[in-house]
């Protein structure tokens, strides 16, 4: 398989050639970094690269094409990024619309194989705005979604490289674990709300899978950030349900300008109680650096706020 062999690196034996006297009496105190060598998995952001890495382990190199903090409905590639791209083995992908430049991305590098990560997931449609009736995009906000998000890349991963197919299984069956310990965490952790107060009011529309699975109400500025962001209608709409529902907390994406919400708080009432984490995972220093910290990290900041508690 292309570019999967670990190269050995000979050690130069420089015999018969005369060292300068004054380079043999300098010490050597750090040399150059390896290059990595390992086969590149390139995902199309930051949540996919963290699932990915928990099943290919240390035997391949995962990155994100977006760093942190990034967009991904609106991301204008790079040519850089068009180089990463020629350097990987294989591309992973959200779909279900979610990346709309990737279709020019992937034209560019036709000799790389792309794998949806989505596949076998039934989308739930979005139902409002320029993209209504297609798939809502945000389906890993679902654990019990990232579980097949988790099996599509071991299975890619396993046609990739067949060797180490075993490492693979056993990365994912480990890590599925993991996600459905935290599903009933997380489902104990929002049990005590009452019906009154299980509402999520963000700016974008990304917490439908999320708000299906947990006995929610979703309520939203904007259905996607690709679409119409912010409109004084949007924030009209929003305002009056929170008022008439006398929902106590709103919330904002960590990708998107927050003042529409924080409008919404102020003519509402209520109070704007935080970011939630969803098209991008934070820096590794921040409070959702891995998609399980994410999910713990929004479902905390939701908990708190219908509580009215503050965050610590």
């Amino acid at each position: 398989m292309r570019g999967l062999s670990w190269l050995l690196v000979g050690i130069l034996l420089l015999g018969g050639c005369a060292v300068p006297a004054a380079e043999n009496r300098q010490e050597t105190h750090s040399s150059p970094t390896p290059r990595d060598e390992r086969p590149l998995v390139l995902t199309t952001f930051t949540v996919l690269a963290d699932m990915a890495q928990q099943v290919a382990g240390d035997r391949l190199r995962v990155e994100s094409l977006i760093k942190p903090g990034a967009e991904v409905h609106s991301y204008e590639f790079t040519p850089s990024d068009l180089v990463r791209g020629q350097e990987a083995v294989l591309i992973l992908e959200n779909g279900l619309g979610l990346e709309h430049w990737g279709d020019r991305f992937y034209k560019s590098l036709p000799n790389v194989p792309k794998v949806t990560l989505t596949e076998g997931i039934t989308p739930i449609p979005i139902q409002e705005g320029t993209y209504r009736g297609q798939a809502n995009p945000h389906a890993w906000m679902s654990p019990q979604n990232a579980l097949i998000y988790v099996e599509n890349i071991r299975k890619a991963l396993t046609n990739l490289d067949p060797a180490g197919a075993k490492i693979y299984a056993a990365n994912a069956k480990a890590y599925q674990a993991q996600i459905r310990a935290l599903d009933q965490e997380l489902r104990q952790a929002l049990a005590p709300l009452p019906a009154h107060k299980r509402y999520i009011v963000t700016c974008e529309g990304a917490f439908s899978y999320l708000a299906r699975e947990y006995d929610l109400t979703e309520v939203y500025l904007w259905p996607l950030n690709a679409d119409q962001e912010g409109t004084p209608r949007q924030i009209a709409r929003v305002i009056d349900i929170v008022r008439r529902q006398q929902i106590p907390a709103v919330f904002c994406e960590s990708t998107v300008n927050a003042n529409p919400q924080q409008q919404v708080a102020r003519e509402s009432g209520a109070t704007f109680a935080g970011i939630f984490y969803v098209d991008s995972l934070s820096p590794p220093a921040g409070n959702a650096p891995t998609y399980l910290d994410l999910l713990k990290s929004n479902i905390n900041t939701l908990i708190r706020g219908l509580s009215g508690r503050t965050a610590p």
